[in-house]
């Protein structure tokens, strides 16, 4: 009796690239839908107020470009300009004062800072009023 042994070929193999497509495909489904989904669905009726209490206060600073420091239409030095700033920011509520710095182009980098160290120590924010020539 001749019994024989069968080989078996265990290379079995799995095609894989369908697979990569279908992922990608489910992949862009997902991330469509979730820029779609809107989580805000809940709608509330806020309170409105009749007045703003806590409006904004502007003081304009102005810095030529000779080194002039002034604050609307009346010159100051920069060794009042602290107390100036101060003495702004306690006439109104906390938090409320804003700086708006109008330098000249040519002024110094070094005069702008001064300014936006003043309005920190303050307590005010500094901001810039740019106009293009």
């Amino acid at each position: 009796m001749s019994l024989r042994k069968r080989l078996r070929e265990s290379h079995s193999e799995v095609d894989t690239g369908p697979l990569n497509d279908i992922l990608f495909i489910l992949l862009m489904f997902f991330l469509l839908i979730s820029t779609l989904a809107n989580p805000n669905v809940i709608k509330t009726n806020l309170p409105k107020g009749k007045s703003d209490t806590k409006m904004r206060q502007s003081v304009t600073i102005g810095l030529n470009k000779d080194g002039g420091l002034f604050m609307g239409q009346l010159p100051i030095s920069f060794a009042q300009l602290d107390s100036v700033v101060k003495y702004e920011a306690d006439k109104v509520k906390p938090d409320t004062l804003s700086i708006v710095i109008a330098a000249d182009t040519a002024s110094k980098y070094g005069d702008v800072f001064k300014i936006f160290y003043a309005a920190k120590k303050a307590g005010a924010k500094a901001g810039f009023n740019v106009t293009p020539k």
